[in-house]
């Protein structure tokens, strides 16, 4: 629930990526001893890959923001439904079992349905490493006598199949190459987490990634990266109410492709060594601004809900076009139902800026829930009902404590349907 209208001021800290932490949780299943992960989020993903990661025989203890898991017990168990069924991610278990044991059986993933995402390039990476996929009733038995390296081309460029691949080849004989490999930071902190682990792997940031496979890994402690999705949100959220808000425990790197839209549109954006901070007060009109979401370092496909919210504020007829998920404009009809003025043309919502007035909208996935909340956040008139938040508690802990310590008016209520 949220009555709209306050400008959004003061500093907040930013937790663990969401994107790295799904990665590094199956990850550990590759060590042969303890595995300490600091700076973890406290979203409802963590805590449903610590339940599959036990039911595989690992124990595993949270405390605060920190996570043990020790694998060393750890059993290749058969999952073709139940809790993988609730993580689009559950599909990095894949690579990491079968880096393990030389077998997987694991329930095709859930997660945001607002497009297919399909895994034939997770698929290409285990054959080309020695394993043979067959799907039996929904769900993937990969096996393998044993995992040869190989040289690699993804057709697509892809983060989950760059991340599986290297998986599963860190403990290959062998050498492997991945070209056209993904290049976002998420991709170096699970490499970073590997060769911590033991692991041999050079080039991870950039589109070859060699990996030279190792027969045993071992436990170590890593600290998990910012998330910068979370980041960016929090920078829309403070221009689009008109706020002067520090995002604190960032990494501006990760955050250049938002700074810049940020500064085009009219806001001021001024970074720190590890924080950013947004000012956005004033009367002057927002500029219009077309937006391309590309794979990284272009503007991340994550942020495209969030930034269409900001862009119904700006003066004049922006064009958002996403180049990753064509089909990822389900927030579009709700953000209608606030009086947005938005069509989509294909890959393009054409936003013809105006006010918003409060409605009762649904989150349709995670990204969506977060534009929804946003819009709430700009609305000066009635209160605004965003149901679905479960999606919105996949990848943003503390969300509304977090804004109503900004100066929002924001709470939750448990309401019928």
């Amino acid at each position: 629930m949220i009555r709209g209208g306050n400008p959004l001021h003061g500093e907040v800290q930013i937790s663990g990526a969401k994107n790295s932490a799904v990665a590094l949780l199956p990850a550990a299943i590759l060590a042969e001893s303890e595995v300490t992960l600091d700076n973890l989020p406290a979203i409802s993903d963590v805590a449903v890959y610590s339940e599959i990661l036990r039911d595989l025989g690992a124990v595993v203890e949270r405390k605060e923001d920190a996570i043990r898991i020790d694998p060393s017990n750890l059993q290749s168990v058969a999952m073709p439904n139940g809790k993988v069924k609730l993580l689009r991610a559950s599909y990095y278990l894949m690579g990491a079992l079968l880096g393990r044991f030389g077998e997987a059986v694991i329930g095709l993933p859930g997660g945001c349905n607002f497009e297919p995402r399909p895994i034939d390039q997770h698929i290409k990476g285990f054959e080309a490493l020695g394993a043979t996929v067959t799907n039996e009733h929904g769900a993937m038995r990969i096996t393998a006598k044993e995992l040869r390296g190989a040289k690699i081309y993804l057709d697509l460029v892809s983060v989950g199949a760059t991340i599986n691949i290297m998986l599963a080849a860190s403990r290959a004989k062998g050498s492997t190459i991945i070209e056209n490999a993904a290049k976002e930071p998420e991709i170096i902190d699970v490499a970073t987490l590997l060769n911590s682990m033991g692991a041999k792997i050079k080039g991870a940031g950039t589109e070859t990634i060699r990996i030279e496979g190792v027969e045993r890994m071992h436990g170590c402690r890593h600290s998990i990266i910012p998330d910068r999705i979370q980041a960016g949100t929090y920078m829309i959220m403070a221009a689009a109410t008109r706020g002067d808000v520090t995002v604190e425990g960032v990494i501006p790197k990760h955050m250049e492709a938002v700074t810049a839209k940020l500064r085009e549109l009219g806001a001021t954006v001024e970074e720190l060594d590890d924080a950013i901070r947004i000012v956005a007060s004033g009367d002057a009109p927002y500029q219009a601004v077309d937006v391309k979401a590309l794979v990284y370092p272009g503007f991340a496909t994550d942020l495209q809900s969030p930034m269409t919210s900001l862009l119904t504020q700006a003066s004049g007829v922006s064009v958002l076009s996403d180049y990753i998920y064509g089909n990822r404009f389900k927030h579009v009809p709700e953000l209608a139902m606030m009086g947005a003025n938005i069509r989509v043309e294909g890959r393009s919502a054409i936003i013809e800026g105006g006010p918003l007035s409060a409605a009762k909208v649904h989150a349709t996935d995670l990204r969506a829930g977060a534009a929804l909340v946003i819009a709430g956040l700009t609305v000066t008139d009635g209160i605004t009902e965003v149901t679905g938040v479960e999606y919105i508690d996949r990848g943003y802990d503390n969300l509304v404590e977090n804004l109503s310590r900004l100066g929002a008016d924001i709470w939750r209520e448990t309401v019928s349907q």
